[in-house]
């Protein structure tokens, strides 16, 4: 058993959470500046539209299983489309059966595995740049600190308490795993070898499973302080920061509670355009700040140095 920080499947659930037009509250600030980019780059009628649907399965071959306890997306996406053809058609073919069927883009992706599977995984890459990216460093903190609580139940309690805490679906007795109202009975011989424990950002209050032989099965689920993961960070003091960044750098820096373009920031700020993108410029190379194509705009976001830096500092 071991835990994994999946970028695919915060792509999966964060798409499924926007295709789904829920008003969620806990996720409302993220999807009211997210949506209007996804639909402006007409990622929300492509191929995620119709391999993720609002509700139900989504195809296997979309979540490989993680290598190691935190791969990148781009080492996910290889081995997505690296999938055999076979596994892409027996997915879609599982999909169509609970969807009634699949379009024309999908019935390309049927007849030429190798070719449109290169063509998603660009779709992603977009998707990523534009709803997760300038997000990550605040996602992966919250994912990174439900890892280190779930481990550490483990070490000072035991398989059988962590999982009996995991979720109200999942119960540990006698050396068993059960899941509550999981359809099938699954044995170590046709399950794979193991399990991973992949914690989301934007999971429903349901667990998520994939099974597909010889790889560990996977079990998803809502992370802990998800519910605070959009909450305004209030910074009561910026004294000691700066008197090392500078008065304008730390409010740029304070500004970026959310991703921002340099016009929006020179509009909160008062300082010129020419200003704040100078000083991005300067907090990018130190490290501070990255920068995110948005169709003809450029978000910035604060990396994880600098939000440990803006903590410290209170």
């Amino acid at each position: 058993m071991r835990f994994a920080v999946s970028p695919m499947w915060q792509v999966g659930s964060s798409f499924r959470l926007l295709a789904s037009g829920a008003a969620d509250p806990v996720h409302r600030r993220w999807l009211e500046q997210v949506r209007p980019r996804v639909a402006a780059a007409g990622l929300d009628k492509a191929w995620l539209a119709e391999l993720i649907p609002p509700s139900g399965y989504a195809p296997d071959f979309l979540n490989p299983a993680p290598t190691g306890p935190a791969p990148t997306l781009a080492e996910e996406l290889a081995a997505m489309v690296a999938s055999p053809a076979d596994r892409i058609r027996k997915d879609l073919d599982h999909l169509g059966y609970h969807q009634g069927g699949i379009g024309a883009r999908l019935r390309s992706l049927y007849a030429d595995p190798r070719t449109r599977l290169a063509r998603v995984a660009e779709e992603i890459e977009a998707y990523w740049e534009l709803a997760l990216a300038p997000y990550w460093a605040r996602i992966r903190t919250v994912l990174d600190a439900d890892v280190f609580h779930r481990a550490r139940q483990v070490s000072q309690y035991g398989a059988d308490h962590l999982f009996n805490k995991l979720h109200p679906q999942v119960r540990w007795n006698d050396d068993v795993l059960r899941l509550v109202r999981w359809p099938r009975s699954l044995s170590r011989e046709t399950a794979g070898a193991g399990l991973l424990l992949i914690p989301s950002a934007f999971k429903g209050p349901g667990l998520s499973t994939r099974v597909a032989p010889p790889e560990p099965p996977q079990l998803a689920y809502r992370a802990r302080g998800t519910g605070a993961l959009w909450e305004r960070r209030t910074i009561t003091s910026t004294a000691a920061i700066v008197a090392v960044l500078g008065r304008t750098r730390t409010l740029l820096l304070t500004e970026l509670d959310t991703p921002a373009t340099t016009t929006e920031l020179a509009y909160r700020t008062g300082i010129s355009k020419a200003g704040v993108s100078q000083n991005l410029t300067a907090l990018r190379n130190a490290g501070f700040v990255t920068a995110h194509r948005a169709g003809r705009s450029v978000l910035y976001a604060r990396t994880s140095v600098a939000e440990s830096v803006l903590a410290a500092g209170q």
